[in-house]
């Protein structure tokens, strides 16, 4: 088992990574008596609902589940409520804690419940997807989507641990893999060109769910991330990198439906129009550090391999990326903030690039 510490303003919380850890009691902060809600959703609770709850039992937990809609088009606030109200119902106080059995919705939407119900609870993540394992479980963003933008209602709230269990990945289908893999790629890309280099290397049996390679990737991603909100918990500056193709792919997902496009295929498309345009970008200005066509084609070839779109849909019209992304929460100003390469593993924040050269970029995008 591997442990990654995220260190944050309030104090630090361990990441377990490994397999089996449902059934390993002792990295759950819970106590005899607590009274714990477990939300998920009906897909993940046939898998491993009675495990959790079991190992949960057996610590002297009350445990009760909370049900919600399975997919990106349930993160909203109806289900919000609905995770209120089954607190309320079963006279959930102050100190109760809520674990999230899941994805990124799961995780995000509990977050959120636990940020503002009585003013702030306890919870513990649990994610089941890749995406979640490597992103939306670390760092203590919390949100649901408007149907104007996504994540717009949030908070940013830590959780007491992430418990990773490498197994509940065995029972996701390829495409969810693949979404996962988007957001691994991600952390390469932006931030550390040794690991890019390396997941070229072995995106293969990652695809395959190889467990030594996703420990080691998973812990990475983890590590960068941890390092990212140690010095910028709430996004002022450096964590916005993180987002890194976020802002395309945003519009992408609010623009084709929630759920119709997976959050990571469209940061897949993102991705590859932010390094097409860091590329025009740095040429144009003949920075010294260049990213060379080569880099460009290495990120394509490598989403493919990991089964990812690289092409931006069809019937999504040009000028809806500019309605989107004028509402991302990057704006500042009026002023778009994208997150761009200078070379592989070395990224930036920019807000003044001419709108001209964007669309320059997303015409080539589509074919």
């Amino acid at each position: 088992m591997l442990c990654v510490d995220v260190l944050h303003s309030n104090g630090q919380y361990p990441i377990y990574i490994g397999n089996n850890l449902l059934t390993n009691g002792k990295l759950f902060p819970v106590k005899s008596g607590d009274k714990v809600m477990i939300v998920t959703n009906e897909t993940v609770a046939q898998y491993y609902l009675d495990t959790l709850q079991q190992t949960l039992n057996e610590l002297g937990c009350e445990t009760n589940v909370c049900l919600i809609g399975d997919g990106e088009a349930y993160k909203n606030l109806e289900t919000l409520n609905h995770i209120y109200t089954t607190l309320l119902e079963h006279n959930y106080g102050r100190d109760c804690i809520l674990v999230a059995l899941g994805g990124g919705v799961v995780g995000d939407i509990c977050g959120l419940a636990a940020a503002t119900y009585q003013r702030g609870v306890r919870f513990i993540q649990v994610p089941t997807t890749l995406l979640a394992q490597v992103d939306s479980s670390v760092g203590g963003k919390t949100a649901v989507n408007h149907p104007l933008g996504k994540n717009m209602i949030g908070a940013f709230y830590q959780p007491q641990a992430v418990i990773i269990d490498l197994n509940t990945l065995k029972t996701l289908p390829p495409r969810e893999i693949a979404a996962g893999l988007a957001e691994v790629i991600k952390y390469g890309v932006a931030l550390d060109n040794l690991f890019f280099t390396w997941l070229c290397q072995n995106i293969i049996q990652l695809k395959h769910l190889d467990l030594e390679a996703l420990a080691y990737a998973v812990a990475r991603c983890c590590q960068l991330k941890a390092q990212i909100v140690m010095l910028d918990e709430k996004e002022a500056g450096q964590r916005a990198l993180l987002n890194f193709g976020h802002t395309f792919g945003h519009a992408i997902e609010t623009e084709m439906g929630y759920g119709n496009w997976l959050h990571g295929e469209a940061v897949a498309v993102g991705m590859c129009i932010a390094t097409k345009l860091s590329a025009k970008l740095n040429q144009e200005k003949n920075n010294e550090t260049v990213l060379l066509d080569s880099d460009v084609t290495a990120l394509y070839d490598l989403l493919k391999q990991a089964g990812l779109p690289t092409r931006i849909p069809q019937d999504m019209p040009l000028e809806q990326f500019f309605v989107h992304m004028q509402r991302d929460k990057k704006v500042m100003h009026g002023k778009m903030r994208l997150i761009l390469l200078r070379s592989l593993g070395k990224s930036y924040v920019d807000s003044d690039i001419p709108k001209i050269d964007i669309e320059q970029v997303l015409k080539t995008c589509y074919h």
